[in-house]
């Protein structure tokens, strides 16, 4: 149906050798096996100390497109597995490693005209990224040459509930918690994979992410299912609040669901 990202997906299992913690949905029923404890506990620990730094409170009165934001950019991190998020003046610099379109990203959780330049001055390596919630029409002033506009993306977030979604005819589901990352997949009827998505877990809020439909599986609520698979697992974690960046697709699917948008994603990479 869509990708929220044209990266790779990262390999499903523990890259420490051992099993991670799996849970197998299948007609209702869930298969339980024990937690990797090497890269379990490690990612956890990275969710729990970047939760640290943007929920509490979860959203701050009169300022809750930036906190969401900065709950964006702590998911995003951990869902990807990339290095923490580096505090910069202007907000945030996460280190983008194996993808030949992007080597980092700086995210601005405020518009302001004097941080923007400031980040856009700081960077001198192509291929780095700057997303800011804001309109590209705001921000190209202050921008200079050398930055080329990508396709704006959209800054949504929901209150979760739990809706105990079943799989359509045909379908089956498995959700794989490894550390803070929780994975679902959907296989046909032969074994082949469907549709997926993921989601990192932050204390009261999760983030997801690559929510993708196999072309051949579109059109049959695919999509749908995998959103609200996740929004029922975030939820028996004791999540109670979803925040994604989403391209044109996903916000029309993410809508039929109860995800407001909260601001445009500018998105500008560095192309000397």
């Amino acid at each position: 149906m869509f990708e929220e990202d044209d990266d790779e997906f990262y390999e499903f299992g523990s890259r420490s050798g051992c099993s991670p913690f799996r849970e197998v949905r299948h007609e209702g029923r869930i298969q339980k096996q024990m937690p990797c404890t090497a890269s379990a506990r490690n990612v956890r620990s990275l969710a729990v100390s970047l939760t640290r730094l943007v929920m509490r409170p979860l959203f701050r009165e009169g300022s809750m497109v930036a906190d969401i934001v900065r709950t964006w950019v702590a998911g995003w991190a951990v869902s990807r597995r990339t290095p923490p998020p580096v505090d910069m003046p202007w907000g945030f610099y996460i280190e983008v490693a194996d993808n030949p379109a992007e080597r980092g990203r700086h995210v601005l959780p405020e518009v302001d005209e004097a941080l923007v330049r400031s980040a856009a001055a700081s960077v001198e390596a192509p291929r780095t990224w700057m997303k800011i919630p804001a309109e590209p029409a705001e921000i190209e002033p202050w921008l200079p040459q050398g930055w080329a506009w990508e396709e704006s993306g959209h800054l949504m977030a929901v209150d979760l509930v739990a809706s105990n979604p079943v799989a359509p005819d045909g379908y089956t589901v498995t959700v794989e918690a490894i550390g803070a990352v929780a994975y679902v997949r959907v296989w046909d009827a032969t074994g082949e994979p469907a549709a997926q998505g993921q989601m990192a877990l932050l204390g009261e809020a999760t983030v997801v992410d690559r929510v993708v439909t196999e072309e051949a599986h579109r059109r049959r609520g695919l999509g749908n299912f995998v959103m609200r698979t996740l929004a029922d697992h975030a939820v028996d974690q004791g999540a109670v609040l979803g925040v994604l960046g989403a391209t044109d697709a996903g916000r029309a699917l993410y809508e039929t669901l109860g995800w407001k948008k909260h601001a445009t994603l500018a998105e500008c990479v560095y192309r000397p």
